[in-house]
């Protein structure tokens, strides 16, 4: 099998194990493809602010494409190198649509460099130690953003996602990378598969030429427009259904299993 000129990975729940470290073995078999001469992307849901530590562990190599595509993120000197925004207009739109059908939702904004929250939005995970004042959720809507985030106290995040398509789906792009009734969007068209086509373009690279690997939604653009994709076993089953080849869980380095196999060299 010709190895592939570029590997495009999502992180958490995929090469990120559950507990939030980057195995040794991923770390190798990134190196690994970078020997061979091929490209590294890192294809995520993460804002830039997040990155850093995956950016540290596997030694500041390759790209990393941000916020579902709106922004391309070089790793070498961790600084945002191309950036697909959502127009003001388009978040008052949507936040508009959304508080009038579902009022319990709160919302955030991603921005290039941080995050605003609108009073009312429920706060989780690395969000509670980055907190700042929130602000009244007119606000979110007077400057360009990565991503508009809503979440809801009872809907789990398949239903949100179905719900916020019906309501703003032609407005915006909206998708969700987790079960925590949390849904992101970003502007119509930008999406992991656009970006990284974007990029590829740049380089001469075929999506034929491209290998893919995700777990949820949020990654199946990408995934059904490689040449070669992989599903991780612990992958959502929208993503096992789209996706023919399944590789063992991000806590069992299938990521690096297979890139190993793609690129074999002596070890």
């Amino acid at each position: 099998m010709t190895p592939p000129r570029l590997i495009a990975t999502d992180l958490d729940g995929t090469t990120v194990r559950s507990d939030g470290t980057v195995s040794e073995r991923t770390v190798k078999a990134f190196a690994r493809v970078e020997r061979a001469g091929a490209m590294l992307v890192m294809v995520t849901g993460r804002p830039p602010r997040w990155i850093h530590p995956v950016a540290e562990a596997v030694g500041h190599r390759g790209v990393a494409i941000c916020a579902n595509g709106a922004l391309v993120y070089d790793l070498h000197d961790e600084r945002v190198i191309r950036s697909h925004l959502m127009a003001p207009d388009a978040l008052r739109i949507a936040i508009e649509a959304l508080s009038e059908a579902l009022p319990d939702l709160g919302f955030a904004v991603e921005y290039e460099d941080g995050i605003q929250y609108a009073r009312g939005y429920e706060l989780s995970g690395w969000d509670n130690a980055e907190r700042d004042d929130s602000i009244a959720v007119e606000e979110l809507m007077t400057r360009p953003a990565a991503k508009l985030l809503a979440r809801h106290p009872e809907l789990d995040a398949d239903e949100l996602l179905a719900a916020v398509v019906d309501l703003v789906g032609e407005v915006v792009l909206p998708t969700h990378s987790n079960g925590r009734r949390l849904v992101e969007m970003s502007a119509p068209g930008v999406s992991k598969a656009s970006a990284l086509a974007e990029l590829c373009d740049g380089h001469g690279i075929a999506a034929t030429e491209v290998a893919a690997f995700g777990d949820m939604p949020n990654d199946l653009p990408m995934l059904l427009w490689a040449g070669r994709s992989y599903a991780v076993a612990n992958a959502h089953p929208q993503v096992l259904s789209a996706v023919s080849r399944t590789v063992a869980g991000n806590d069992d380095d299938g990521v690096a299993r297979t890139i190993e196999e793609l690129f074999p060299e002596e070890l």
